[in-house]
């Protein structure tokens, strides 16, 4: 009875603290026809223009360049002085599954059981989490929200940071399918394990996952032979993980495979050989900077973050910094995933710290930009200021890798949207205050 007592108050106050402060953002997302003038438009991929205008009409990007003919129904915007950039995505969130990390009843990140490939990110995400407006106000417009629990964790969905129903948020429902592998190293320096017992829970992870392969394989093979030709055949019996796994054996969708230390990135390479269709991509990879030719040469993309302590004592504090650009340097498509819920909003400076230890800016922009638009199959929607392309941009006062920049002005699948999350009320609210009456 008390626990049902605690789980019950846990709810109450989460839901009285979510409903709370989005009752507080009472001002409406504006939408129409908008002509930003006068800024710094970085594109991306067809360079900068001084002095450029955008024109954002409905949902879209309708114009991009220096001279523009703005009839009198666009509001326009004055960017003087201003940037305007594609807004940045994170490539690998649990933003929209957890909202307290101690409150149970609120983490929707993780299932039980080590094969879920029938589990969806999409069905949990909370529209009205806290962390969403406080990560869309620094300019992240977009995220991959994914699982994070087991041996297969489920799908992951790409959402953009503006919506009532997960519905009116994706962009892509599923996205990958969240994958890791037995480690073949000691998990820590808390690891006691003898090195023969770390190779045998190794090699009875990797069988048990080779198995769970091979029967979705032949899985999909049956149910495709039986769909092409149904006559005169009894119907296969349906499995709802093997039915998940159909999309990802065939490579409609990417396997995101996390890994971190060098032995285990180049254990991943040599798994993703021989997989049929299968598409791959490495997360993590915080050693990668050791392996990166050998990454290079399997053509696999990294998502990665900076933020992260050394994974080995005697190296130099600046490599987790270094890593992205060491693997760009050798040829590695990267992109930013910090892994983060309400930290989402510190994607910017990963990339930052990136462009300042050998990445540069323009490939830390890309980082967040294009390059996991093209990663995960939306750069015809999304990763640069093209028209035709969806509408999710922002505008600055300056560089939006320094911490000191305001972002001014978002907008998501062409909302002008309100510039306001608790982090924004409670600046406002201390900064307003009466005086304490004593």
């Amino acid at each position: 009875m008390k626990r049902l007592t605690s789980i019950f108050i846990s709810c109450l106050l989460c839901f009285l603290i979510t409903d709370m402060v989005q009752a507080q953002i009472t001002e409406k997302p504006g939408f129409g026809k908008f002509a930003i003038t006068n800024a710094t438009v970085h594109t991306v991929t067809n360079g900068t223009i001084e002095n450029g205008v955008v024109l954002v009409n409905g949902e879209k990007i309708e114009f991009v360049g220096e001279n523009a003919k703005i009839t009198a129904d666009y509001q326009q915007i004055n960017a003087e002085g201003k940037h305007v950039y594609p807004g940045f995505m994170d490539s690998g969130t649990i933003l929209g599954l957890q909202e307290v990390g101690a409150v149970a009843v609120t983490n929707d990140q993780a299932e039980l059981g080590d094969y879920n490939p029938h589990v969806r990110a999409f069905t949990a995400i909370n529209p009205s989490s806290v962390s969403i407006p406080v990560t869309r106000v620094n300019g992240v417009t977009h995220v991959i929200s994914v699982p994070v629990s087991g041996r297969i964790a489920g799908k992951g969905t790409l959402i953009d940071l503006y919506g009532y129903s997960p519905d009116s948020m994706a962009v892509l429902p599923n996205a990958a399918l969240h994958l890791t592998l037995p480690s073949s190293q000691q998990r820590g320096w808390w690891d006691d394990r003898s090195d023969e017992e770390i190779k045998e829970a190794y090699e009875k992870g990797m069988k048990e996952l080779n198995e769970f392969w091979k029967k979705a394989e032949f899985y999909n093979r049956m149910m495709t032979a039986y769909e092409e030709n149904p006559s005169g055949k009894k119907q296969p019996d349906k499995d709802e993980k093997m039915d998940a796994m159909r999309e990802v054996v065939t490579g409609e969708i990417p396997i995101i495979i996390t890994v971190d230390k060098k032995q285990e990135i180049l254990d991943a390479i040599e798994w993703t050989k021989d997989r049929g269709d299968a598409r791959f991509i490495l997360a993590g990879v915080e050693e990668g900077w050791r392996v990166a030719e050998e990454i290079a040469e399997s053509g696999l993309p990294c998502l990665v973050s900076t933020l992260y302590t050394p994974e080995r004592d005697y190296d130099n504090y600046q490599r987790p910094y270094q890593n992205p650009g060491k693997l760009h340097e050798a040829g590695v498509k990267v992109a930013i995933a910090t892994g983060e819920s309400e930290n989402v909003r510190n994607a910017p400076y990963h990339a930052g710290y990136a462009a300042a230890y050998g990445m540069g800016v323009e490939e830390a922009v890309k980082a967040l930009t294009i390059n996991p638009a093209e990663i995960f199959g939306v750069s015809d929607k999304l990763g640069s200021l093209e028209a035709g392309k969806q509408a999710n941009l922002f505008i600055s006062d300056g560089d939006p890798f320094e911490p000191m920049t305001t972002i001014e002005q978002v907008f998501i699948r062409g909302y002008k949207i309100p510039m306001v999350s608790r982090h924004t009320q409670l600046y406002e609210e201390y900064l307003n205050r009466d005086a304490v009456q004593n």
